[in-house]
């Protein structure tokens, strides 16, 4: 397939994220499909309309049914909020349409497990967002695990910190409110960490953990973009039904123990999303603010030289990096999701699945319930026996 045609559900913080990066990825990957950009859908006429002339897309929508009945459409990106991804992506595959859909999959881990089975009953690929595996320093803690150039692995520690919810009078936006979200920092931030320590160290065999709102009550806005909110001074206020922070620790199935933490409420970090893996002959961190940047511990250096070491992760050798700029000029978020993009595209090349797919966001929010049970039963749940 030397093209593939895409349409949209969503234009705000990740529609613009997804366009970009079907925008931006035949320039720098010219060996790749090319996405056309055919049809954005969304709820507000006169702000989807906008967002197409805006994004570059050839059409817009208020109704995402249009999509399934379209035989221009190849692929359908959902990134609309969290609720409405289980109908769209149930339709999507009736209709035999591929799928990239942002994570979470759903609400549940029974309605996730239901896309799945339909994705797969279809025979259509399908995708998953976890954008962070795709930024090159963290391609090559990858690579060096895998390589056993870190030797048996013993930690993962990982935290999501943000801090743009401690402001008591921040406006109550859909990612506060369970119905539509599903949950708060925990299944938003630490998703991607759950995610990461699939994709880094392996399963995850049992967890316990907790969690706490701390900001009860919230105004209702007058209206929302992405993560930002504004609302009267007036406005009345409802319950918030999501948790701001969520700790737990974790065993992994080949031994090693974990421990994450999420929260929305950690003063000075914007997007704090770190990890860091030790191992018996070495260790690595990683901070997304510093996305290029991979600090590296190898336990055999000579004694006089040993400690972390910075890798910037912008050569040739770095995944994905050969495709961007001289060494040393660092890329950003937005890459992120080109990459993304480059693996869906490479799995059309290729007619394989893309990887993450839905199997991953599946056995993510496998750990996520089994959290929110742990805290509920205050007790070690095992992943595997929900």
């Amino acid at each position: 397939m030397k093209e593939i045609r895409i349409g949209m559900v969503g234009y705000k913080f990740m529609g613009k994220a997804h366009s970009h990066a079907y925008r931006d990825l035949p320039m720098f990957f010219p060996d790749q499909p090319r996405p056309v950009m055919k049809m954005i859908c969304g709820r507000n006429e006169e702000n989807v309309q906008k967002a197409a002339q805006q994004f570059g897309w050839e059409g817009s929508s208020t109704d995402w049914r249009e999509l399934m009945d379209s035989p221009d459409i190849d692929l359908i990106d959902i990134n609309a909020p969290s609720d409405a991804h289980k109908e769209i992506a149930l339709a999507a595959a009736a209709a035999g349409k591929h799928i990239f859909c942002e994570k979470p999959l759903a609400l549940t881990l029974k309605d996730s497990r239901e896309i799945l089975e339909a994705a797969e009953k279809a025979g259509v690929k399908h995708m998953i967002g976890f954008n962070y595996r795709f930024a090159p320093a963290v391609l090559l803690a990858k690579k060096l695990v895998e390589e056993g150039r870190l030797g048996d692995i013993y930690h993962f520690r990982a935290w999501f910190l943000q801090d743009w919810l401690v402001d008591p009078e921040f406006p109550l936006t859909w990612r506060l409110q369970k119905e539509i979200a599903g949950s708060g920092s925990h299944g938003d931030l630490g998703a991607h960490l759950i995610d990461l320590a699939h994709f880094l160290v392996g399963d995850i065999s049992e967890v316990i953990g907790m969690s706490e709102t701390f900001v009860k009550e919230r105004p209702v806005p007058d209206n929302m973009t992405g993560l930002s909110a504004q609302a009267s001074k007036d406005s009345p206020k409802e319950k918030v039904t999501v948790d701001d922070a969520t700790l737990f620790m974790a065993r992994f199935e080949n031994g090693a123990l974990g421990s994450f933490e999420a929260t929305r409420y950690a003063s000075g970090h914007r997007c704090t999303n770190s990890f860091e893996i030790n191992g018996s002959k070495g260790s690595v961190k990683f901070d997304f603010e510093r996305m290029n940047e991979l600090q590296v511990y190898f336990q055999d250096d000579a004694d006089d030289v040993q400690g972390f070491r910075r890798i910037l992760a912008t050569d040739p050798a770095h995944a994905y990096a050969d495709a961007w700029w001289p060494p040393g000029h660092t890329i950003g978020y937005e890459h992120t999701f080109i990459h993304e993009v480059v693996e869906l595209m490479n799995a059309f090349k290729e007619d394989r699945q893309p990887i993450p797919d839905f199997t991953a966001g599946v056995k993510c929010q496998q750990v996520l319930e089994a959290v929110d049970l742990s805290i509920e039963e205050r007790s070690w749940i095992k992943p595997s026996d929900l």
